[in-house]
């Protein structure tokens, strides 16, 4: 299991990556990254994160008639959103970078640095 302070500064860009995928609700979302590995993640915490998300105008919502239950609300990405995802991407990819290469013992990272 990934520890949680692990997961605070990664998960808004993940849950990004699965909106850009498709309009999509948040038990979907908890669902699908517990597919990618993250094990279950508490809706305290994504439904908190999603609405952060929504007043920070990175997403968009609806709500749209459940065939199992009440609405659901539904999320999409703005363009704003999709400008924080490619932010996080290039973030992510640098510290992964400085990590991989400080876990190797300092070898040469993948810039040539």
């Amino acid at each position: 299991m990934i520890p949680s302070q692990m997961l605070k500064g990664t998960l808004s860009g993940c849950i990004l990556a699965i909106i850009s995928r498709r309009e999509t609700y948040g038990y979907e979302i908890a669902e699908t990254l517990s597919r990618y590995g993250f094990g279950k993640v508490a809706e305290g915490t994504i439904y908190p994160l999603l609405l952060r998300l929504e007043k920070n105008g990175l997403v968009d919502t609806e709500y749209r008639a459940s065939e199992l239950g009440p609405k659901r609300k539904y999320y999409r990405l703005t363009p704003k959103g999709a400008q924080e995802l490619e932010s996080f991407i290039e973030s992510y990819n640098e510290l992964r970078i400085a990590v991989d290469s400080t876990l190797k013992g300092g070898e040469e990272n993948e810039q040539g640095s």
